[in-house]
This record gives structure tokens, sequence and C-alpha cells, in this order.
């Protein structure tokens, strides 16, 4: 059932870029840590790459609610307020889009992460905007992935 619900969710969020269909526009990373540990390091991690968690918003209580037996489910909204603000100003299209967000989510023992590619952003805006923007967040994003995939060393060997 859980594995169900986790693919809807997706299949929704994509829903959003028509485009998504394919995994290279998909970031995604599964963690052997529990979803506490990953949760933290999530947001150590986004913190040290210079950007501010904007929100933090609970899925798993919607989806309970509506019958659905979920593990922990959030999705974690984050960016730098200056480059969304300017970003929004040159291209109000981006507006429901940003800032990025990170799906987080529990399945059994392990926790997976995913969020869109942000090189699709880069073409919503066109031309507005200099893409290097959206290559620098994807870089970013896979650092940040990165760091929940090794802060396990780290948790396992103490």
């Amino acid at each position: 059932m859980k594995t169900w619900v986790t693919t809807v969710f997706l299949l929704c969020s994509l829903l959003q870029f028509p485009s998504a269909a394919n995994a290279e526009e998909i970031i995604m990373t599964r963690s052997v840590l529990a979803f506490p540990e990953a949760m933290l390091a999530l947001q150590e991690s986004i913190s040290a790459h210079g950007y501010t968690v904007s929100r933090v918003q609970r899925i798993d209580i919607g989806l309970t609610g509506m019958g659905y037996k979920t593990d922990k489910y959030r999705v974690v909204f984050a960016g730098k307020l200056e480059e969304i603000r300017q970003l929004t100003d040159k291209v109000p299209e981006l507006t429901a889009y940003l800032p990025p967000k990170i799906s987080i989510f529990a399945e059994g023992e392990q926790t997976v992460l995913v969020t869109l590619n942000p090189q699709l952003y880069a073409e919503i805006a066109g031309d507005a905007i200099d893409p290097i923007i959206f290559t620098h967040w994807e870089s970013d994003l896979r650092s940040i992935f990165r760091d929940v995939n090794v802060a396990r060393s780290s948790i396992i060997s103490c």
C-alpha cells in the first residue's frame, strides 16, 4: 500500500510538468537512514549549501485522513529568497514552482528523497533567465542528496 501511495504522489507531482516523464528529469536518492535522521541531514545540508528551508509541509496526515496507511512524508521547500524574488519578477509563470521542493518519505527502514530537476524550470523561463542558475541548483541538489547518503556513514560509525 505504501508503494502505491508513493507512486500516486510522485505521478501527481510530475503531472505539473507534462515533459517530466523520463528519469533524467527527476533527482532521486534512497538513504539507509531512518526518516528523522535523514530529515535532519537534509536540512543541515540545505543550510550548508546556503539555502533556507522556508517551510516543511506534512503530507502523511492528509493521506492518513483519506484512509491510506503511510509512513512519514514531508515536502521541504528551500531556496534563496533573493534568487526566488528575481526569478518570479522576471518570469511570473515560475511562481507556482518556486521555491524548489524536495519530497522526503519513509519507506520501510529507508528514506527516499525526490525532486524535479531544476532544468525543467529553465524550459519554462526560456530566454528570460540565464539558465546557469538552474544548472547551479541542479548541482547543489545532487550534492545535498549525496550529503544525506554520506551522513549514514557518520551515524552508523558512532
